[in-house]
């Protein structure tokens, strides 16, 4: 038989619960890092989260100056409500709303303010000034209404000028005064322009004229077409080429306002 090797001692060995725990850290430690590598940082917006505690603290840490991108500014600005002309307009708005509120039109068409080129458009639908196939201004309210809006025509700017136009729809007009909607267009602008006139508004400021059926803004195969097509429309713009922006920008300033 042979002879047995002599017995050595082992050296000592870490225990082995060790080695699973140092495997676990080093699958912890390459997930961590491949989801920071996954991520990015927006330095953009960090300046920019930094740049809004300049106005709350006067001061940042380590005197570092930052700037709000000029986009940011604009949505953050507020319009100034001192603005004359924003203030009129909104006035404007608030009148029409109280109109439609009064009026006994119903479900009908409805006044609004709307943007036009180089300006901005009143649209009266006829039922509110008219009684059918008249020219002739009806109720109290109505008469209210465009006193209203004399009062705030009066104070705009004096290179304001107003369009009043007239329109029908394509029916002819029936146990009327008036031949044709040429005529019956044309004398419901007069009527209009003058209650303005009569409210002091500079005549010059004023042009009247009628478009009968020729320029409708909805068909006339519907009962609801042929409504909206009847109406009175007060169309204003500047006279000089330099301010029709300026105008524009007005009722753009209102509506985004509220």
């Amino acid at each position: 038989m042979g002879k047995k090797c002599p017995q050595q001692d082992c050296p000592k060995c870490l225990p082995g619960w060790l080695a699973a725990f140092g495997d676990l850290m080093s699958l912890l430690l390459c997930f961590f890092v491949l989801l920071l590598s996954m991520s990015t940082m927006d330095a953009k917006k960090v300046s920019e989260a930094a740049a809004s505690l300049t106005g709350a603290l006067s001061v940042l840490e380590g005197g570092t100056k930052v700037k709000v991108s000029p986009q940011r500014q604009q949505e953050t600005t507020p319009i100034d409500e001192n603005d004359e002309s924003a203030q009129k307009m909104k006035t404007l708005q608030r009148t029409i709303i109280e109109m439609n509120e009064m009026s006994k039109a119903g479900e009908g068409a409805k006044a609004t303010l709307e943007e036009a080129e180089d300006g901005f458009m009143i649209r009266l639908p006829a039922k509110l000034l008219f009684a059918k196939g008249s020219a002739k201004i009806q109720g109290d309210d109505a008469l209210l209404f465009l006193r209203r809006i004399a009062l705030i025509i009066a104070k705009l700017p004096k290179n304001m000028r107003i369009y009043v136009t007239g329109h029908t729809d394509d029916s002819k007009p029936v146990f009327s005064p008036y031949p044709d909607n040429w005529s019956l267009s044309a004398a419901r602008a007069i009527s209009v322009t003058k209650i303005l006139i009569k409210n002091s508004v500079e005549p010059k400021l004023l042009t009247a004229c009628g478009k009968a059926e020729f320029d409708p803004i909805a068909s006339n195969l519907t009962p609801e077409g042929k409504e909206k097509n009847r109406r009175v429309e007060l169309y204003f713009f500047s006279k000089d080429e330099d301010d029709k922006e300026s105008a524009k920008k007005s009722i753009l300033d209102t509506q985004s306002g509220g």
